[in-house]
């Protein structure tokens, strides 16, 4: 009986000695400032909400989470960096329609692969608001659709880049109305809306986050809301769908990913910190008053959410004939 006995206690000994161990070589994550590479500029609805996630995620991990924009090529620059990058768990991507789905149907070859990237928590999504120049003559979608039918060509939208959400908003109501309305790409809000502004084009797809002010002021006017339903952020604004236009629902969205092969256990501690903020009240009434509706889940659920973006982007992008170089 001794004997067991102590063999047992020298097995129990040995099994905490190896745990111990392994604890003691686990590393610890984050040592050291993370970078949230954001693809689009400064100001941009993108980089809004990945600032608001960098000063959560800092606060709860003790490391600053550092936004480094850049901006460009359907958001192709800042997600070709990213996907460079060592995957230490140093460096994440907010990512979006864009980077993740829509960018691998626009273009033959991409430097980077939108799978390997490993999806960590979908964060939010915003609806997107169609913006028109206050010198053009409709208010309305139904206005705005009889208007370009008369004048074919003539009337123009910006997005913030080619493939991006602007981009497909505009493509998705030219199929559904069949109407010849001209796509002029920029490289973020920050040119698109001045660009609009100033009268260089006709119309504009962008987040209800930057739009409302502009509206407010009355420099522009809102014709309609781009996803299925309204936001409670501009209750007001009637959608898209509403005004004729059935099915018509399509609106960014926002959810961190690491570069490829970052470390299961960092993408899971990200996963659970980004929900737990996700769920605290303060930020989600900051979210709120940004326009975004806060989402979160599971890796699984993320995953599985863009094998669902996957097959309604790509019917879309197929009929509307664009391609890149």
């Amino acid at each position: 009986m001794l004997l067991e006995s102590l063999r047992a206690s020298f097995l129990a000994a040995a099994v905490l000695a190896v745990g111990s161990s392994a604890s003691a070589q686990a590393p610890a994550w984050p040592t050291k400032p993370v970078r949230i590479v954001v693809p689009f500029s400064a100001g941009a609805a993108t980089d809004l909400i990945s600032r608001q996630i960098g000063t959560g995620l800092a606060k709860a991990l003790g490391q600053g989470f550092i936004v480094e924009n850049k901006p460009g090529a359907a958001a192709m620059i800042g997600s070709d960096a990213a996907a460079r990058a060592p995957g230490d768990g140093y460096t994440l991507l907010m990512s979006g329609p864009a980077s993740m789905v829509t960018n691998r149907f626009l273009y033959k070859k991409l430097s980077y692969d939108p799978d390997a990237f490993a999806k960590v928590a979908v964060v939010a999504i915003t609806p997107n608001v169609l913006l028109s120049h206050p010198s053009l003559p409709f208010k309305t979608v139904p206005e705005m659709v009889a208007y370009a039918k008369a004048n074919p060509g003539k009337l123009t939208y910006a997005s913030f880049g080619a493939g991006t959400t602007s981009h497909m908003a505009g493509e998705m109501l030219r199929q559904q109305a069949g109407i010849d309305i001209v796509h002029v790409p920029y490289k973020g809000a920050g040119e698109a809306i001045p660009a609009l502004l100033s009268g260089q084009v006709s119309m504009y797809f962008d987040t209800i986050m930057t739009a409302l002010p502009q509206v407010k002021a009355g420099k522009l006017n809102a014709l309609g809301v781009s996803s299925a339903t309204r936001s409670a952020m501009a209750p007001d604004i009637p959608t898209i769908a509403e005004q004729g236009y059935p099915g018509y629902d399509i609106a960014p969205w926002y959810g961190i990913v690491a570069c490829p092969g970052t470390p299961q256990p960092i993408v899971a501690q990200l996963n659970t910190e980004i929900n737990k903020l996700l769920q605290d009240a303060a930020f989600r009434d900051s979210l709120a008053a940004t326009g975004a509706e806060p989402r979160g889940g599971s890796v699984a659920d993320f995953e599985a959410f863009v094998r669902t973006e996957v097959p309604r982007t790509e019917k879309l992008v197929k009929q509307s004939g664009i391609t890149m170089q």
